[in-house]
């Protein structure tokens, strides 16, 4: 039995994320949606997403044990652009058995959409994990999501590993989103996918 459970156990951890990387509002997360990943202490992370009216370039780091703070600043074409400053906090971390916890804040200035929420992250066995939520805002009620990081020791190309790459699918609270995170380099990840019935694709470093 414990043999079982010891396996279990490598199996959840192999699973979850060693690099945040932040969503295309800013805050770490998914595509649109937030997970309860907060940035470690030290750590930044950069970002850029090309959407179909414009970019967004996204900032966050790490101010203080547990909280998370970053900026998004959405450059449209032919509208005006909007800067929106984000705060996350971790009430819980995420272990082998629990689900983390925290609670976020998008937009706390109120420029296009202010935004509260609180989310649950868990990775579960053979590279899945999943997401939920709820929030007011812009996530009007519930939101989730999941992903699925395809195991690179085990797609071989040549001599060379496959890049891992994380399939994600989530729902926003409004529209069902699509998207791969595929791994570069460690931190370096490249993003595309299908959001708010368009297609995106992004580049994220998180050291």
């Amino acid at each position: 039995m414990k043999k079982v459970l010891f396996g279990i156990s490598i199996l959840l951890l192999a699973s979850a994320p060693v690099f945040a990387a932040p969503s295309v509002n800013g805050s770490t997360g998914l595509i649109n949606n937030p997970s309860a990943d907060v940035l470690r202490e030290g750590q930044v992370s950069l970002g850029y997403y090309h959407l179909k009216d414009g970019g967004v370039g996204i900032f966050n780091t790490n101010i203080a044990p547990n909280l998370e703070l970053g900026v998004a600043g959405f450059r449209y074409d032919g509208q005006q652009n909007k800067n929106l400053v984000n705060a996350k906090f971790a009430l819980v971390p995420e272990t082998v058995l629990s689900p983390g916890l925290a609670v976020g804040v998008e937009d706390i200035g109120n420029n296009n959409k202010r935004s509260s929420y609180a989310v649950a992250s868990k990775a579960l066995p053979l590279g899945f994990r999943i997401h939920a939520g709820v929030g007011n805002g812009r996530f009007d009620g519930v939101f989730a999501g999941i992903e699925k990081t395809i195991n690179p020791v085990s797609i071989l190309t040549g001599n060379n590993a496959f890049p891992a790459t994380t399939l994600i699918a989530e729902y926003d609270g409004k529209n069902m989103n699509y998207g791969a995170r595929m791994s570069i380099v460690p931190g370096l990840k490249l993003d595309a996918g299908w959001r708010n019935h368009d297609g995106y694709v992004g580049i994220s470093f998180t050291n």
